[in-house]
């Protein structure tokens, strides 16, 4: 049996769901399954042990000491949140699609699932597809090239398996705007020569801390966040700040805004802290499927607006609302409300939205009237607990749309889901492993699985999003 913090040299064999590759150790009794999380087939990685059993050891990367034999070259910065990027696309789909197959026969026992399978939706863009990108500074760098931790000034990603040190990012990622990111380092170079200290993670302290940035795909233009302590604020020089910036993206730049942020937490967006807008606006246009959607830097929207059209768009085929006879639609968990806004086009009936964010539900609000789609209303409510708060619309529910969170559907809340008797739920998941927990749950209800999709909404991550169809016996 391995121990745990143990080093070891494997060769990565298999790919299994959540990112992890899959390496055999031999030993006297047999072989002895690894799982080293962000690898693919073909690597030969050095990795620590972290969770040790008896049958079977997950692991963290160290490095990659040879490179798979299918890996091809990019002319983009390898990071730590692309661990992919340099395996082909095909093989990413291939292994995607079949790892998560296997979760819905191991987790939810649905021996059938090939049968059910509709099919894999890529993303239209596998390159620079991000509409949001979030850039770190700290005080700890890590260093590619010698592979140590230095105490330096740093902007670009948190290191892999860290929360104290970043990686600088010198040139474009292939994951976001390249105009912005191949100029990143001529901020850096500007915060350095300010004199004002990066923040430093363990010690809670500096200035510089984030720079978040927006995109709308469909005015090509980009919303920049700086986000900085207090201390040593009048020093700051805010109008070099912006000059660059503008140099940098000339008209393509929609918004320059600074936020102040003294807490203590690891997040950009403060808990307590202000924002002022030093130039143009503090928020931007998004269009999805003919609808128009204001982003600002809080606004919780899909990062792949291109890929969540194709997800919607199976979603709605599942719901079908134009042939729903009778009563109401039911988008739980609706976040800005995109799917229910969008449902509401194509029915006469009305559209109930719900989740328990209330900035969101308020987002929702003003994107259906911007829109003028009438014939949704949208509550903020903790969806187990919507019924309690709202009975007239109990026994009403038709079609129901869900799309919780990545943790998925508390098993009391699912419970109260599943009376709501609706007559067919369409499930879309950013998680499918919890999803496949849950369909166990809904066919031992009364609820037939008809069909399965997966969207590919992350070219060269692990993540997969899954949408299900159930109809009531």
């Amino acid at each position: 049996m391995l121990k745990k913090n143990q080093i070891l040299d494997i060769k990565i064999d298999r790919f299994a769901f959540g990112g992890n590759g899959i390496g055999l150790l031999k030993t006297d009794k047999g072989d002895f399954t690894v799982f080293v999380e962000n690898t693919f087939p073909g690597q030969l990685v050095r990795a620590q042990v972290i969770k040790p059993d008896k049958r079977f050891a997950n692991c963290k990367l160290i490095e990659v000491l040879e490179n798979s034999p299918d890996e091809i070259d990019l002319p983009f910065q390898r990071i730590p949140g692309a661990p992919y990027a340099a395996w082909p696309i095909e093989k990413q789909h291939e292994a995607k699609k079949d790892s998560c197959l296997q979760l819905y026969k191991r987790i939810g026992k649905i021996e059938n699932i090939d049968e059910l399978f509709d099919e894999y939706i890529d993303s239209p863009s596998v390159w620079n597809y991000r509409n949001k990108m979030e850039y770190s500074f700290s005080a700890i760098r890590y260093d590619l090239p010698t592979k140590t931790e230095l105490d330096d000034f740093g902007l670009g990603f948190k290191h892999r398996g860290t929360w104290w040190m970043v990686e600088n990012l010198d040139s474009e990622s292939g994951l976001f705007d390249a105009t912005f990111e191949n100029n990143l380092h001529r901020i850096r170079t500007l915060c350095i020569n300010s004199g004002l200290p990066a923040w430093h993670p363990p010690k809670r302290e500096g200035f510089f801390r984030y720079v978040v940035v927006r995109k709308s795909f469909t005015h090509d233009l980009l919303l920049i966040n700086l986000v900085t302590s207090s201390v040593g604020l009048e020093q700051f020089d805010r109008d070099g700040f912006v000059q660059l910036v503008l140099d940098i993206l000339g008209d393509r730049c929609g918004g320059i805004i600074h936020t102040l942020n003294d807490d203590t937490g690891d997040r950009a967006e403060p808990l307590n802290g202000s924002s002022h807008v030093l130039f143009g606006n503090s928020e931007i246009e998004e269009i999805l499927l003919g609808l128009k959607f204001k982003v600002n830097m809080k606004s919780f929207f899909q990062t792949n607006p291109k890929s969540a059209e194709r997800l919607y768009t199976k979603a709605i085929d599942y719901c079908n609302p134009a042939e729903v006879p009778d009563g109401y639609i039911l988008d739980l968990f609706c976040g800005t409300g995109t799917i229910g806004q969008l449902i509401a086009q194509k029915t006469s009936l009305p559209v109930v939205g719900v989740d328990i964010v209330e900035a969101a539900i308020e987002d929702a609000k003003k994107n259906a009237k911007e829109n003028n789609v009438s014939n949704v209303e949208f509550f903020a409510a903790d969806v187990g607990k919507f019924l309690l708060e709202q009975p007239q619309f109990q026994n009403q529910i038709n079609t129901l749309v869900l799309d919780p969170p990545r943790g998925g559907i508390s098993p009391k809340t699912l419970r109260k889901v599943i009376g709501l008797d609706a007559k067919r739920i369409v499930y879309i998941s950013c998680n499918p492993a919890t999803q496949a927990r849950d369909c166990e749950t809904l066919i031992l209800s009364g609820y037939n699985l008809k069909k399965i999709s997966f969207v590919d909404q992350f070219p060269h991550t692990s993540h997969l999003e899954a949408v299900t169809l159930f109809e009531k016996n």
